[in-house]
């Protein structure tokens, strides 16, 4: 692993003129030879044998935990699902090299009793704790896999939506903690607190294929990989359209692929995050890191998203070919404070077109306006290139660093954008270069005197 780290060092290059450049052919290849797809046993079994039925209102729950069961005992396999509606009172728990296969036409309904979830150790929002158990979970499990054409549907728009405006005491009691050096053991919440659980996530594991489904209506983030290596996500489908309803969350995780994604989601469309505050800067170890996202189709909040948890580092990000439809509040968003700490860094997004966004390029060292300015965090080397974006209704480019630790190391190359209300704002940076950056109409010729 050393060694593969330090070859993508020498990749990502600053020339003497100071326009970083790499190699990308270089990069990917060497992040796919450490991506491994999961390895699942031939057995197979129908969880309609164990009792479920399509119907839409036979809870089903009792089911899929007798297949995951059986699965465990042969050492593994698949769980075919076959069409119809599948009502679930309570989570799926993942055991190893097992495979969870819906069918074309399955829907997966989960309940949205906050009883029938138990808690479990997870994350939120960067803070370790005790949770409801996110819908579909797996903890310290490798070679498991979510596939087929069916939908998982998190009913998110019941009770969990009006949790919302419930969560704020929680959610300052597990920042609380994190800033404390709490326990984790003793951190515990669910009743009372009102921590929406995730749809789907898996921690501390690593082999993860998820492919092709259809994910809507999630309670809180869809996807949330944490602290977990060599993942897949290709071919999914979203319409996701609650609060914080982000579609990928990768956090602390490395070696991940994320392609062919048809997004539509109420948040962030992908969001590369790596622990909150103390949490995170005591983790350092586990960036996230070595991720590729290419051929991707953006619609919701926001597109390409690293932070505002990113206290154990984000570097060696890598996007492109990817397109967005609609519109966006931002396109390119990159965000951190002075409570953080950890960096950005070596993250290239190149041969990508936006349409109308709010802001087209947003990198800011002031999110939120918080920060008690005791951890600032460390931007740098970031290259964005052959992008184009519509019209933006705010500020085109904005680069705020800290006073006392710049953004630096930016290259901006071949970026076209239709108009825009403002043009830049470049806040405590260092070494930024331009080349062929157009913002309103290309001008060529200049026009003659009178």
């Amino acid at each position: 692993m050393k060694t593969v780290s330090a070859i993508l060092l020498l990749f990502f290059t600053i020339p003497m003129m100071g326009q970083l450049t790499f190699n990308r052919d270089s990069i990917v290849k060497s992040i796919e030879s450490q991506i491994s797809l999961p390895k699942i046993p031939n057995y197979r079994v129908n969880v309609t044998n164990f009792g479920a039925k399509g119907d839409g209102t036979t809870d089903c729950k009792i089911a899929f935990d007798k297949a995951m069961h059986a699965c465990a005992k042969k050492n593994g396999g698949t769980i075919v699902v076959p069409k119809g509606n599948y009502l679930i009172k309570g989570p799926i728990h993942f055991v190893s090299r097992t495979a969870l296969h819906l069918e074309d036409g399955v829907k997966l309904i989960f309940g949205t009793n906050p009883k029938d979830y138990p808690l479990v150790l997870t994350s939120w929002e960067g803070t370790s704790l005790y949770n409801y158990s996110p819908m579909i979970y797996g903890i310290d499990v490798e070679d498991v896999a979510i596939t087929g054409t069916g939908t998982i549907d998190g009913e998110g728009n019941s009770e969990w939506s009006s949790w919302k405006a419930l969560e704020d005491k929680g959610k300052q009691l597990s920042g609380d903690m994190n800033h404390q050096q709490v326990n984790v053991a003793e951190r515990r919440f669910g009743e009372g607190h009102y921590l929406r659980p995730q749809l789907i996530q898996f921690v501390n594991s690593k082999n993860i294929l998820i492919e092709d489904v259809t994910i809507e209506d999630a309670p809180f983030w869809c996807v949330h990989l944490l602290k977990s290596e060599r993942i897949t996500l290709r071919g999914l489908q979203y319409n996701a359209h609650n609060k914080n309803n982000d579609g990928i969350d990768i956090e602390q995780s490395k070696y991940v692929l994320i392609e062919d994604i048809d997004f539509d989601n109420a948040d962030d469309n992908i969001a590369i995050k790596a622990g909150r505050d103390h949490d995170g800067r005591a983790s350092s170890d586990q960036p996230s890191q070595h991720i590729l996202i290419r051929n991707n189709r953006f619609k919701g909040l926001h597109a390409i998203v690293i932070g505002s948890e990113m206290s154990a580092g984000v570097q060696k990000v890598y996007a492109y070919d990817n397109r967005a439809s609609g519109y966006l509040k931002r396109g390119i968003y990159l965000k951190t404070n002075s409570d953080r700490g950890g960096y950005i860094r070596d993250v290239s997004i190149t041969d990508t077109e936006f349409g109308d966004v709010e802001d087209a390029i947003y990198v800011t060292a002031n999110y939120h306006g918080e920060g008690s300015g005791d951890f600032p965090s460390k931007i740098s080397n970031i290259y964005i290139s052959n992008v184009s974006f519509g019209n933006v209704s705010n500020t085109a480019i904005v680069l705020e660093g800290y006073a006392t630790q710049k953004v630096e190391n930016v290259t901006l190359d071949r970026l076209t954008i239709n108009k825009a209300k403002n043009g830049m704002t470049l806040t405590n940076t260092n070494n930024v270069t331009f080349n062929e950056v157009v913002i309103g109409e290309k001008q060529s010729v200049p026009s003659a005197a009178n």
